[in-house]
């Protein structure tokens, strides 16, 4: 019962992304800016967390370059994106979009992992496909899809799925924190020439310091600790609610609504979502790891 409870204030916690970010760019802050401090907030916050509790660790220099291009992908562009997204076409479609990463991982594991291509993974593509293009050109509500806000949100659905990919090498060597550790300051470092950094309020300075705690240090480090105690895909279950409370939130403070072929395409994207977990746990073996 613990890692359920671990994993779900995970998925409320990552689901403060947009709307929290909607009230920093009421305060005039650009959404570039939202993530270089982001990263960079979180950043600190793990490090103390390493000097505190000595759990950070050095990361071998074979593995230096692999941990940057990870700062560099799933940090600043990862980071930066998402703000885009959410900045065009609000909290609920951004998070809807963020959350085609599934399929992204099935066309990736198959590339770059040699995993095999199932009928379940092509229809969760074609779902997502399909949910995609629903949620795009849906009309009738209050979100408004635009050419680019869709394509920043694909871009960090995918980037999110790299999380996937470098995590089966790379968080089997190294724990939560030390990752976070290497990776955060490098995108921070990479989103910094594209920042505009205007002058901030204490509530803005309080948002974004409860941004990075909330949803970097408090979202990564409680859904780590609830995947010790539950199977991978209980996990990837529990956290597909991170939309659907985005979506709610994003109803209750700006009344962001979907028409009806958008409400049917975040379910099909959805839908695809929970294929693939089931997917994964028919083909791992009864008391393997997960």
């Amino acid at each position: 019962m613990t890692g359920y409870l671990l994993v779900l204030c995970a998925a409320v916690l990552w689901a403060l992304i947009g709307p929290l970010s909607k009230f920093l760019f009421a305060e005039g802050v650009t959404p570039l800016e939202v993530a270089f401090w982001r990263s960079t907030i979180g950043w600190g916050l793990f490090a103390v967390q390493a000097l505190a509790l000595r759990t950070g660790q050095r990361a071998k220099a074979s593995d230096l370059p692999a941990l940057a291009a990870f700062g560099l992908v799933g940090v600043a562009l990862f980071y930066g994106s998402y703000q885009v997204a959410i900045e065009h076409v609000g909290a609920a479609l951004g998070s809807v979009l963020l959350y085609t990463a599934p399929a992204w991982v099935a066309l990736l594991s198959r590339l770059v992992l040699a995993e095999p291509t199932t009928p379940a993974k092509l229809c969760a593509v074609a779902a997502t496909i399909l949910g995609v293009a629903l949620v795009s050109l849906s009309g009738g509500g209050t979100v408004k899809p635009s050419a680019l806000g869709v394509l920043a949100g694909l871009t960090a659905g995918f980037t999110y799925a790299l999380y996937y990919i470098f995590g089966k090498k790379f968080l089997t060597r190294y724990d939560t924190a030390t990752l976070f550790l290497y990776a955060l300051p490098v995108g921070s470092l990479c989103l910094l020439p594209f920042v505009h950094f205007a002058p901030k309020s204490p509530s803005a300075w309080a948002l974004l310091v409860l941004l990075s705690a909330a949803t970097t240090w408090g979202g990564y480090s409680v859904y780590y600790a609830g995947l010790k105690r539950l199977e991978a895909t209980r996990a990837a279950v529990v956290a597909t609610l991170e939309p659907v409370i985005a979506a709610w939130l994003a109803w209750w403070w700006w009344n962001e609504r979907f028409g009806p072929a958008g409400y049917l395409g975040s379910g099909l994207i959805l839908a695809a979502v929970l294929l693939m977990v089931a997917e994964g746990a028919r083909r791992r073996p009864t008391g393997s790891p997960s």
